[in-house]
């Protein structure tokens, strides 16, 4: 896959809005602050590409971009206690749409803070797209704040811990030094490749 061929597509509020699935796509999901936009910026080596929000909360789109003949496809953000609960349904509406349209995420990606563990929405989430059975890989953000002697073992913690609930890999990332993006672009390359195959 070439990231450089990577551009935004469009932001869609409502499920009516989504565009056909007519190809691989990549999905990334989290916590409003847990850095998804950082991520998708750092596996596409540009800083720009996905707009990070000052605001944790405020993304309550579904933004994709085109990246060399796949979806990038970032989820709005969750657990953020200052979102009303008009937003928060329309969140639900939103995720759960997308997420039953026909051949709709080849593979997710679930974004986890490795300094913490999972919080009650994250363990929501896991919960979810065990139920959905929705194939996904979690990527632990900001490895670059742990000590080198700390990543064997907290890969293996969130090994364990996200294991039951159908996780494929755990993947240590840092969008600010790199550390782990090309094994997390393996796992997608990987998945898209598939996902081309099967159509």
């Amino acid at each position: 896959m070439n990231y450089n061929k990577a551009e935004f597509l469009a932001s869609y509020g409502i499920s009516s809005q989504l565009p056909e699935a007519d190809r691989p796509e990549i999905s990334f999901s989290g916590r409003s602050n847990v850095g998804k936009s950082s991520i998708i910026n750092k596996l596409c080596n540009r800083k720009n590409l996905a707009r990070v929000s000052a605001t944790p909360g405020k993304t309550a789109t579904i933004n994709f971009y085109s990246v060399d003949g796949c979806y990038f496809v970032d989820l709005p953000g969750y657990g953020y206690a200052k979102v009303s609960n008009a937003d928060r349904q329309r969140w639900d509406e939103l995720i759960n749409s997308y997420f039953a349209a026909k051949h709709r995420c080849t593979l997710l990606v679930q974004l986890l803070d490795c300094r913490h563990a999972p919080s009650a929405d994250d363990l929501q989430m896991l919960k979810y797209l065990h139920y959905h059975d929705i194939p996904f890989v979690v990527a632990l953000t900001k490895a670059d704040k742990l000590k080198k002697s700390q990543l064997a073992a907290t890969q293996a913690e969130f090994e364990a811990l996200c294991r039951p609930y159908g996780c494929q890999a755990v993947v240590l990332t840092s969008a600010e030094n790199g550390y782990g993006v090309p094994a997390l672009q393996a796992l997608l390359e990987e998945a898209a490749s598939a996902g081309t195959d099967g159509e």
